[in-house]
């Protein structure tokens, strides 16, 4: 059976890098991808602010038969970077179907937490 696996438009609506942490874990957030394909694929990662123009299609590549986990925080285009303490969304694009996942690390308190959702796939046409 070959099946599609992924897709090549996905949303991940909410995002926030904190300024501090709190022990020896840094808080941090990843965009993790996996490409279940036998083509490399280009990846194109957009970030949306509520009060300033966006970073828009940040290139990558994801090699085929591969995870790769981007912590958003190295994110950069033309030198510019996502602020700390401030909120954002992230789109992410692809040449071919992927899966996409988000992770955060919050480490702002000693009782630290871990979340991680899918991203909102956007159906192929």
């Amino acid at each position: 059976m070959n099946r599609k696996k992924g897709e090549t438009h996905w949303i991940i609506p909410d995002g926030f890098i904190p300024p501090l942490s709190s022990g020896e874990l840094i808080s941090h957030e990843s965009i993790c991808i996996v490409n279940c394909n036998n083509e490399d694929t280009a990846i194109y990662i957009t970030i949306y602010f509520e009060d300033r123009d966006p970073i828009e299609k940040i290139p990558m590549m994801i090699h085929s038969k591969r995870s790769h986990h981007i912590r958003t925080s190295s994110l950069e285009l033309n030198g510019e970077k996502i602020p700390v303490n401030v909120p954002y969304s992230i789109e992410v694009e692809s040449d071919l179907p992927i899966i996409v996942q988000y992770s955060r690390l919050d480490s702002t308190q000693p009782g630290l937490a871990l979340m991680s959702t899918m991203g909102y796939p956007l159906k192929s046409e």
